[in-house]
């Protein structure tokens, strides 16, 4: 596949992550975007990378790049533009600002819809008219279409792909129109990266464990992980932990020096009350130890 590449310099270009690695299949699909103007959604549970999977093939392309989170403060305003009182010579006069989408939508600009299915229905159906095609955009106020740059791309993250909150993990997630699903060219699944490559991107942002006993430390911990993602998947527990989980607990350890207090404090402690002891079983059942007393007063104090 040839791909486009900017050769310019721009501030909103991401900074390139020499560490990350990516998915093949989602790859694919993003380049797809970016090449053939596709509208690329990418769904996955939290922690598996989606939206910075989509930068990092932005920074590599040198594609400008804008993320805008979709949580309930988002508004129509926000999105479209509003009218605001400026000072001009010395007088007070009203001026159309715009928003982030008209904004994005006249400059060769990747822009990215975060938390997607956390959008509220109003400011759904604004993204909803330039998921076509063409997607030109209208600016009522104005009186005024306008029309997307030839390097305009919109791709978004999801969770749920607008199903709502059917296990309880994302509350404020909502139930999304079908027929603004079915605009989106592209639906990509990411899912959690094999257990060499979870890995080495441990390693890669904890240099302590940059060797082969941290490797065999590591290794354990997403063992621990998988775990809780497959008692999660046949619903013995209501959270899992993410690769963002692992690699905290990575960093935790360098703090504090101790396996079981990090565990306790990156995770278990997020965990209900009942869940815990099945969690508890996890790590046993990994590291060859059990959770004892005194790691759970260490916490206290």
């Amino acid at each position: 596949m040839m791909v486009p590449v900017f050769t310019g310099e721009d501030e909103h270009v991401p900074d390139v992550d020499p560490e990350y690695r990516f998915n093949p299949d989602i790859t694919l699909a993003l380049l797809a975007g970016f090449t053939r103007n596709r509208r690329v959604l990418v769904q996955g549970l939290h922690g598996t990378g989606k939206s910075s999977h989509i930068e990092q093939v932005a920074a590599r392309l040198n594609w400008p790049c804008v993320r805008v989170n979709l949580d309930g403060h988002i508004g129509r305003l926000e999105l479209v533009g509003r009218d605001v009182v400026t000072l001009r010579d010395g007088q007070q006069v009203t001026e159309f600002q715009e928003g982030i989408v008209p904004w994005a939508l006249q400059r060769p600009m990747a822009l990215i819809f975060d938390e997607y299915d956390a959008g509220r229905p109003d400011v759904m159906f604004v993204i909803q008219r330039i998921l076509e095609l063409e997607g030109k955009l209208t600016l009522l106020d104005q009186n005024r279409v306008i029309h997307p740059h030839p390097g305009f791309r919109l791709f978004a993250t999801a969770n749920t792909l607008g199903l709502g909150n059917l296990t309880g993990m994302y509350h404020g997630a909502q139930r999304l129109n079908h027929a603004q699903i079915d605009r989106w060219n592209i639906v990509a699944t990411l899912d959690y990266l094999p257990r060499a490559e979870e890995v080495a991107i441990v390693q890669a942002r904890v240099p302590g464990l940059r060797s082969e006993e941290g490797a065999q430390l590591i290794d354990r911990m997403v063992s621990v992980a998988d775990l809780t993602r497959r008692g999660f998947a046949a619903g013995d527990v209501s959270a899992l932990m993410s690769p963002r989980t692992v690699i905290s607990w990575a960093e935790n350890l360098e703090i504090f020096g101790e396996v079981e207090l990090a565990f306790r404090l990156t995770f278990m402690n997020k965990c209900d009350e009942p869940e815990r002891p099945l969690v508890a079983e996890f790590f046993q059942r990994c590291f060859g130890t059990e959770l004892t007393e005194s790691i759970a007063l260490q916490a206290a104090q």
